[in-house]
């Protein structure tokens, strides 16, 4: 099929008479419960079951091999290919089983936040639940915006459509395509609505470097005087509760873009996991549960119909979808200036890390390429103790471009705009999991407080001995003694020993980017 006859195909599908475009929330509630797609909770949240994929899959992630953008993928595990010819196929069957539906659901939107480098998306949905999630988590149009709206990129999603793997050249019944050539982003075979979102979030990878905007799979905030403050961290970091502060307006909690103007949102939504949560320990996020929002997998009471935050028994990774402005303290539209402060988490399970440290540019560009924190005994079949995880850029899973693009344009703009940069540690302290403890989150919340207040910028600092950090004597509301991780075990030869063996790791995982990355190793990892 060429790509004339399938664009037509799509016009064909969209001019349907089973079309619902741009319904409202209490449309797309009604039909939700109409077809039986969910139920309605006690806070008037939607809740949906995702069957057996209840996450990601990212075996089943694929890019066209396409000549307009084949050499500028870093292909690997991450970005496998796919040929044209298999895409093309696989196309026009989903659209001709879309064609065959009752209903069907539409959305048009925008990715990012900034006006000027926005990306005009539509949403094409087999399930209504479905497009009330694309509705909450992506950029809805204002009033007379949909007149002008020309999508640049198009989501197809067909769940209940299984890919044959013999036939359609994919791993699984289950797949996630993106055409960069043809704009397209084809998802069938997964009720998990957030392939929707990350699949956007990849195109944002691809799209905004190119107008020399860097995207980050971050959290943001800004505080009263303007200030502008990045916290990257991986799941278990303590990324949503760090960036949660009443004194600070939340600009978006988990992509963003870094343009010539400031930062943007990429996002319209959150979609905040709902694992163990309770209105005392993240009230904004509890309190945004309500009608309109989408719970995927979240156990209910058949009575009360009461959501059971605490049960995991579908899966670990329940989630919530709602719009930003469902939550207070945010900054609306989700724009700012430029970054003051960068924060770094990890959760450092071997204890060995200082629980903040200032980076240079070079160590700000190392432990971001590195991406780097723990994997806990029990949290994954077969660990049976703390494990070293890297995700480049704290979000290889995402990243079309080579990861030294990012990093780049990381290092640039921290020259440009004098940001300071700092690892937070949230980790063990006085030994590893198992012996030491989990940093008092109070201590935390001091040193980031520090840290977004400018009173580090000056402070003394000393050079830790084997990973080079920068280590401040003294923190206000922080022990001395905490500040320096040797200090805090019992055995110094046993802190050494296992310092050096998370060095190793360190140094073993960044071999695959020493071709390119020049004095960014030599200058910003570890000094054994």
């Amino acid at each position: 099929m060429n790509t004339v006859s399938k664009s037509n195909e799509l016009m064909q599908l969209l001019n349907g008479e089973n079309i619902h475009h741009q319904l409202s929330v209490p449309q797309l509630v009604e039909k939700i419960l109409q077809r039986n797609e969910g139920i309605l909770t006690s806070s008037g949240a939607v809740r949906a079951k995702t069957g057996k994929y209840t996450g990601r899959s990212p075996q089943d992630k694929f890019i066209v091999e396409e000549a307009s953008s084949k050499d500028k993928i870093e292909w690997g595990k991450v970005n496998q290919p796919i040929s044209e010819e298999s895409f093309d196929r696989l196309y026009g069957k989903v659209l001709d089983y879309l064609q065959q539906k009752e209903e069907l659901f539409v959305f048009n939107g925008y990715a990012g936040a900034d006006r000027k480098h926005r990306l005009p998306i539509q949403v094409i949905n087999e399930l209504a639940w479905h497009n009330l999630f694309a509705h909450q988590l992506f950029i809805r149009p204002e009033d007379g915006e949909l007149s002008g709206h020309n999508p640049e990129f198009t989501i197809v999603s067909a769940p209940h459509f299984k890919a044959d793997p013999a036939v359609d050249g994919t791993h699984s019944e289950t797949f996630i395509i993106v055409s960069f050539e043809k704009r397209i982003v084809l998802i069938g075979g997964t009720e998990y609505a957030g392939e929707m979102k990350k699949s956007i979030f990849s195109v944002m990878n691809y799209v905004l470097p190119e107008s020399d905007i860097l995207s980050m799979h971050c959290s943001a905030n800004v505080g009263l005087e303007g200030d502008v403050a990045l916290f990257f961290g991986l799941s278990g970091t303590g990324k949503t509760t760090l960036s949660a502060d009443p004194n600070r307006r939340l600009i978006g909690d988990d992509e963003h873009g870094w343009s010539p103007n400031g930062v943007f949102n990429i996002e319209g939504g959150c979609y905040a996991k709902c694992i163990g949560l309770t209105r005392e320990k993240e009230p904004q996020i509890f309190d945004a549960i309500r009608f309109g929002s989408v719970l995927e997998n979240v156990v209910v009471d058949d009575d009360t119909r009461a959501s059971d935050y605490e049960d995991a028994s579908m899966t670990e990774n329940t989630r919530a979808a709602y719009p930003l402005q469902a939550m207070e303290n945010i900054v609306d539209p989700s724009v700012a200036g430029h970054p003051n402060t960068i924060v770094f988490l990890t959760a450092d399970a071997f204890g060995v890390l200082p629980p903040i440290s200032k980076l240079t540019k070079e160590q700000a560009m190392y432990h971001f390429l590195s991406g780097y924190t723990s994997k806990l005994a029990g949290t994954e079949r077969g660990i049976t103790s703390p494990e070293a995880t890297f995700s480049t850029c704290f979000g290889s899973p995402f990243l079309p471009l080579p990861a030294i693009r990012y990093a780049e344009m990381l290092g640039k703009k921290i020259d440009e705009h004098n940001a300071q940069v700092y690892l937070v540690n949230t980790g063990w302290t006085g030994g590893e999991y198992g012996v030491g403890s989990r940093m008092k989150l109070s201590y935390t919340r001091s040193m980031v407080q520090a840290a977004l207040e400018g009173e580090l910028t000056h402070v003394e600092t000393k050079t830790d001995e084997i990973f080079g950090l920068h280590i401040p004597h003294h923190v206000p509301g922080v022990p001395d003694e905490v500040l320096q991780p040797k200090k805090t075990w019992m055995n110094e030869d046993a802190y050494e020993s296992k310092a050096k063996e998370l060095a190793y790791k360190f140094n073993e995982n960044f071999k695959k980017f020493s071709m390119m990355t020049g004095e960014i190793e030599t200058k910003g990892g570890p000094l054994v």
